[in-house]
């Protein structure tokens, strides 16, 4: 799992990152944060069509635009991400044994 924080590197960029951080040590995670800042993290904002900064990414896909300090929110993203990974369907799927497909996620997405 690759999470990036990309911005500018103004404040609100280097607060995100220090959030991020901390949601990501409470998940065992911190070695897989990454900050790119300046040019660098422009360059990757453009890449991945934000047009806004600074971007939490997780496997260069964007979940956040914006500041967002609230780490639980971030801990889930995370969290989220980290189960579909592990697995073919995440623990939010309502699964359905007998047509073997998945009718509803909560994550919005078709696990």
């Amino acid at each position: 799992m690759k999470i990036q924080v990309l911005g500018s590197g103004c404040p609100t960029c280097q607060k995100l990152h220090e959030v991020v951080l901390k949601a990501a040590k409470e998940l065992n995670l911190e070695k897989q944060v990454e900050y790119l800042s300046g040019p660098e993290g422009v360059t990757k904002i453009v890449e991945l069509g934000a047009m806004s900064s600074p971007v939490l990414a997780i496997d260069d896909q964007i979940v956040i635009t914006g500041f967002n300090g609230d780490v639980e929110k971030i801990k889930s993203l995370i969290s989220g991400k980290t189960k579909k990974a592990g697995s073919k369907y995440s623990d939010d799927c309502e699964y359905n044994q007998e047509s073997l497909k998945v009718k509803i996620c909560s994550c919005g997405e078709n696990c």
